[in-house]
């Protein structure tokens, strides 16, 4: 890294799994996504990786594609929250107990949670999902959302640009990131529907997908306050991106808010 580069970074869209199953889940994920991960899935690769890119904290992206699994994911993310290291539990919307869940995960002193239509076979703007978000809602917590196609996944419009205004429209007081630079591989509709307004965008997975000359119009269009760094680490590189946004030539005080402030004020 650029040594004169002093800015603080967080990196709001990260994975990493338990020691005992992270190489058979990354394999499986290479296999499924034709994509070769940058890390190896645990924890210890990760924090390495931070730690050479300069990153003092990173959200690490949870999803539970059963609803069974909501407390073993509750409990790996009590145990390995740390100053750097902010987890974020997943509950399924299948789940019989969804209010209660999420009750549990504000008991336990987290920010949000992490949810993927694909993954979890959902449609982001479907009815049941509305107890999730009336329930984050009350519970003053965030959620991070998977948004656009998947790239491990045929094209279904399940979680697209006008999905996310309807649940907006529908809980304007919800706290929604969407991933992927507002939806990835729907940027056009991105830029039709969603910049310009009060909605958070995380940025990861854009690079190299879009033409910079384009990122950076979208970011300059949208509120400063409302765009997340992120990665998608291990499936990208975290120094990378963080040079890929830096080439942008962005004004000074848009990268801080971009790389750390807008982070910080969600992780209060």
């Amino acid at each position: 890294m650029d040594k004169i580069w002093f800015m603080q970074i967080v990196d709001f869209h990260t994975h990493a799994f338990p020691d005992e199953i992270a190489e058979k889940a990354i394999s499986k994920l290479e296999e499924k996504s034709q994509i070769k991960a940058f890390l190896n899935g645990r924890l210890d690769s990760l924090l390495s990786s931070m730690d050479k890119n300069g990153i003092e904290k990173s959200v690490l992206c949870n999803i539970a594609t059963k609803p069974e699994q909501f407390n073993s994911i509750l409990r790996w993310c009590d145990k390995i929250r740390s100053e750097r290291i902010i987890p974020l539990p997943s509950v399924h919307p299948d789940d019989k107990e969804l209010k209660e869940r999420i009750k549990l995960i504000k008991k336990f002193g987290f920010y949000g949670i992490k949810m993927h239509p694909f993954y979890q076979n959902f449609s982001i703007d479907e009815e049941k999902l509305y107890p999730i978000y009336e329930a984050l809602v009350e519970n003053d917590l965030f959620i991070v959302m998977h948004c656009g196609y998947d790239i491990a996944f045929p094209e279904w419009d399940i979680a697209s640009p006008q999905r996310i205004i309807n649940v907006i429209n529908k809980f304007p007081e919800l706290k929604f990131i969407s991933t992927h630079l507002g939806a990835w591989r729907q940027w056009n509709e991105v830029e039709n529907l969603m910049i310009g307004k009060n909605i958070f965008i995380e940025i990861s997975f854009s690079f190299g997908w879009l033409k910079d000359e384009k990122i950076k119009d979208l970011i300059l269009k949208h509120p400063s306050d409302y765009i997340l760094f992120g990665t998608d680490s291990p499936w990208a590189d975290q120094g990378r991106e963080i040079e890929n946004l830096k080439k942008l030539g962005l004004p000074k005080e848009l990268m801080e808010k971009i790389f750390y402030l807008n982070a910080e004020r969600l992780l209060r």
